[in-house]
């Protein structure tokens, strides 16, 4: 099984723990870390929405507070016909502790897409525009 399937398998994993009472929008994401262990996140809804977390962040926000600073992909999986991609802020999140890593894009049957960060974010604000 390549890097892809794995991260596939456990992101529809994850997907099943989302939280999602309101959208009934279940996402499941996971990522790798380049030691080879994998991060897993669900969507976490709240009745104010703006408190919402996405599965994405999820993954990558564990994975960093277990100390892991380099990763080589992230897989996105929603039970959509059509590949979901990250919203803006997983994208902003993703490009900043992840770089221009591949994003596997995968409903419940298979892998739709796989993209680069930098085509899904080609214009990124990151901290070279603070020039620091």
């Amino acid at each position: 099984m390549n890097d892809s399937d794995r991260l596939v398998d456990a992101a529809r994993e994850a997907r099943e723990r989302a939280i999602a009472p309101y959208s009934k929008f279940k996402v499941g994401a996971a990522l790798l870390a380049r030691d080879g262990r994998v991060f897993t996140g669900c969507n976490v809804e709240n009745a104010s929405y703006g408190l919402t977390v996405c599965a994405e962040r999820v993954a990558i926000f564990k994975a960093l507070s277990e100390g892991k600073h380099s990763f080589t992909r992230i897989a996105v999986v929603a039970d959509t016909a059509s590949p979901t991609p990250p919203c803006g802020a997983c994208r902003q999140i993703i490009w900043e502790f992840c770089g221009d890593i591949p994003v596997v894009l995968a409903n419940l049957a298979d892998v739709k897409a796989t993209l680069q960060m930098k085509d899904l974010l080609p214009w990124p604000f990151d901290k070279s525009l603070l020039g620091r």
